[in-house]
C-alpha cells in the first residue's frame, strides 16, 4: 500500500495545503489525476474547487466523486485518491452508502490505488474512528474504518497547554482514557506532520513531530523522520479494558 496522511489540510498562515505540496507532488508520481472525496463537508462542490485550487500549481486534475452517476466509478478510474477532512462521522457514513468504501478499501489495500488522507481523512485509516476528535453528528452503520494500518491515529493532536484555564480533558487525558479501554497504540501526529507508508515501511513527515501513546506507558516523542515501521506488525485488541 502507498500512503500519505496527512494531519491538517491547512497550517496557520498559509494556504490550503500549502505546507505539503512537494510531499503531494512527490508522492502521486506520474499519477496526475486525482479522485477527490469531499463527503465530510456538506459543500460537496466547493470543497472539490479547493482541492483543484490548491493542487493545479502540481498540474493535477481534481475529480469529485461526487459529480459521477456512481461515484464508484469515479474511484475505479483514477490512479489515486484523497479523502478531505471535515467530519469524521459524517464521512464514514457517506463512504458507506455510497459504496465508495468498499471500492477504496478494496483497492488500496491491492496496491492499485494511492491514498493520500487529510484530518478526517487520515483518521479512517486505521481500523475504526474512536480516536477521532469530532462530534458524531450522524450516526454510520459502525464505527468500522479502512483499517489501512493497525494502530489508531489522532489527526491535529495537540500539546496540553500548562497556563490553559479549560477545565476539560486535554487530548492526553481522551487518549489515555482510550488506552485503557482499547491495547492499541495511538499516533498523536501534530499539524503540519504527517505519516508515509509505503509497505512495510511508515515514517514521519513534515514538521513538529508526533507523539506515540500506549497502554501502561509514557507518551514517547517522536521527531520528524523517524521510522515508526514498527507499528506495522502490532496487533491490536479492541475493547479490553486494562
Amino acid at each position: 500500500m502507498d500512503l500519505l496522511l496527512l494531519s491538517n489540510s491547512r497550517n496557520h498562515g498559509q494556504s490550503f495545503l500549502a505546507h505539503a505540496l512537494e510531499e503531494i507532488d512527490g508522492f502521486l508520481g506520474d499519477a496526475r489525476r486525482l479522485a477527490f472525496v469531499p463527503y465530510a463537508l456538506r459543500d460537496h462542490d466547493g470543497y472539490t474547487a479547493i482541492i483543484a485550487e490548491a493542487l493545479a500549481p502540481l498540474g493535477i486534475e481534481v475529480v469529485g466523486v461526487h459529480t459521477g452517476a456512481d461515484p464508484r466509478t469515479v474511484v475505479a478510474d483514477a490512479r489515486a485518491v484523497f479523502v478531505g477532512g471535515g467530519n469524521t462521522f459524517r464521512l464514514l457514513r457517506a463512504l458507506r452508502t455510497t459504496g465508495v468504501f468498499d471500492v477504496v478499501r478494496h483497492r488500496v489495500t491491492a496496491g492499485d490505488l494511492r491514498y493520500v488522507g487529510s484530518s478526517a481523512g487520515t483518521n479512517l485509516t486505521a481500523p475504526t474512528l474512536r480516536t477521532t476528535n469530532d462530534m458524531p453528528i450522524v450516526e454510520p452503520p459502525s464505527f468500522e474504518a479502512f483499517g489501512f494500518v493497525p494502530f489508531q491515529i489522532n489527526p491535529h493532536y495537540l500539546d496540553p497547554a500548562p497556563d490553559s484555564t479549560h477545565m476539560g480533558e486535554t487530548r492526553e487525558q481522551r487518549l489515555t482514557e482510550f488506552l485503557e479501554e482499547n491495547d492499541v497504540p495511538v499516533l498523536g501526529i501534530r499539524e503540519g506532520g504527517w505519516l508515509r507508508v509505503s509497505g512495510e515501511t511508515a515514517t514521519l513527515g513534515g514538521a513538529n513531530g508526533a507523539r506515540l501513546f500506549t497502554r501502561a506507558a509514557e507518551p514517547r516523542e517522536l521527531t520528524p523522520g523517524a521510522d515508526v515501521s514498527e507499528l506495522l506488525a502490532i496487533r491490536p485488541r479492541y475493547d479490553s479494558p486494562a
